[in-house]
């Protein structure tokens, strides 16, 4: 029996000393995965050992490797396993882009869009004055 893919992944994240490691399930609201991991590396050098890591243990387990982007850079890497998606980036490229909140959002719930402002309610009247 296979182990089960995130426990690989966040064990292989945590062998090379990954921070902040957080895993989301986004089954309820999505068809493309079922589970995101995200993690932060504090170089560009650590951020490619790290998804390096989960690639070569995750292989070793018998999963099957979708792809692998943003290597090159280091600055976000993405290790896509089909249903588990891991998304590995510097402190400041995971500020910035905040993938916790926004897949944590869900349609249904006005709450969680509340600090959000859609297009139709923004005034596009004072641009530019």
């Amino acid at each position: 029996m296979k182990k089960n893919l995130q426990d690989i992944v966040i064990s292989a994240l945590e062998e090379v000393k990954a921070q902040d490691i957080v895993s989301i399930d986004v089954k309820d609201i999505t068809d493309v995965m079922d589970t995101m991991v995200v993690a932060s590396g504090n170089s560009n050098r650590q951020v490619k050992s790290l998804a390096n890591n989960v690639v070569v243990e995750a292989k070793a387990a018998g999963y099957s490797l979708l792809g692998v982007e943003g290597e090159d850079s280091g600055e976000w890497v993405l290790v896509d396993f089909g249903d588990v998606i891991i998304h590995i980036m510097l402190p400041a490229t995971r500020v910035f882009y905040d993938l916790e909140k926004l897949w944590s959002m869900r349609p249904d719930d006005p709450h969680s869009q509340s600090e959000y402002t859609s297009a139709e309610d923004t005034d596009f009247a004072d641009i530019g004055d």
